[in-house]
């Protein structure tokens, strides 16, 4: 009998620890003994799927087939978990290649499911990588964000993924947010970059500003989120970081530094104000995301493996 659709296992409002259960045991029950209980989980953003061809062992779901998933719109995403053995340690992984968005209309809940589904199943580290564009001209497109804290402005809004019923079987009602992303993983992942002889810059802490998206940022939003704070601005990654600690799931997020983002004025078609006309910057596109992602993949690869054989066996 092939497995139900996400559309009658799934109700966005169905917060119950059932629907997680569901989820989890379909994936135990089709996995080797050897990946069924994973210890990390890696969430593979625009242009950076590549980062699961290199396991061992590999074996393959899609999400449409997987109880409770929805299914990833966006090019660049193939929409499937991989499980398999990564690096030299032989660690089980899971990858989520490919991610959901709140842009494309899914809740926040479905954006979310995988990462409880990924605790249930025994994941204790979760990496999460992406693109991302540069609002500080401290960073380069190529460069590699490793982020120390976010700014979520659709969670200031009201849109947090925690919203309605606590499940208290991940975590409590108010959980913190100030140590989201963990400090040891972030020292261990400059520690790989030193030992992959990276150029020095290659990679640089930064916080994260997470909008809603589709479009782009205009260039008078794009100076308001470098005024309060923010180094990169992206449209995912934050909500699976806020459910990630919320059922205690330590955190490293890496993103690709994909585009600068236009923050000047432009041009002034006013007379009077000629002297004040800005330079006029370049217009960003997904393909230029895409582009860059891909010329970067084999080295977000080597690092994403050096990070996981550096992590300290418990």
């Amino acid at each position: 009998m092939p497995p139900p659709t996400h559309d009658q296992t799934y109700n966005t409002e169905d917060v119950s620890i059932a629907v997680f259960t569901a989820a989890a045991n379909y994936l135990r029950a089709r996995l080797p003994s050897e990946l069924n209980s994973p210890k990390v989980a890696i969430i593979c953003g625009s242009g950076l799927g590549q980062l699961a061809d290199t396991i061992e062992n590999k074996v393959e779901f899609a999400y449409e087939d997987i109880p409770g998933f929805v299914s990833s719109t966006v090019p660049g995403h193939l929409g499937k978990l991989a499980f398999g053995l990564i690096g030299d340690k032989r660690i089980p992984t899971v990858f989520m290649v490919g991610r959901f968005h709140f842009y494309e209309g899914h809740t926040l809940k479905q954006i979310t499911f995988p990462v409880r589904v990924f605790k249930m199943l025994g994941v204790e580290i979760l990496i999460v990588t992406g693109a991302t564009g540069a609002l500080s001209r401290e960073f380069k497109v190529g460069m590699i964000g490793v982020t120390t804290d976010h700014i979520s402005l659709p969670g200031l809004a009201g849109n947090n993924p925690l919203f309605g019923p606590n499940v208290s079987a991940f975590g409590p009602r108010f959980p913190p947010m100030s140590n989201a992303y963990d400090y040891d993983l972030r020292v261990i992942a400059f520690k790989a970059a030193d030992y992959l002889r990276f150029p020095t810059g290659t990679l640089k802490e930064a916080i994260y500003t997470f909008v809603g998206g589709p479009s782009f940022e205009t260039r008078a939003e794009a100076r308001y989120l470098s005024l309060i704070g923010g180094d990169l601005v992206g449209m995912s990654t934050v909500p699976e970081v806020i459910v990630a600690r919320h059922c205690g799931i330590k955190v490293l997020g890496l993103t690709l530094v994909s585009n600068m983002v236009a923050i000047g004025k432009g041009k002034c078609a006013d007379p009077a104000e000629q002297d004040l006309n800005g330079i006029e910057e370049p217009l960003v596109n997904h393909e230029e995301v895409l582009q860059t992602g891909k010329e970067r993949a084999l080295d977000m690869q080597k690092l994403v493996k050096t990070i996981i054989d550096l992590i300290p066996s418990t």
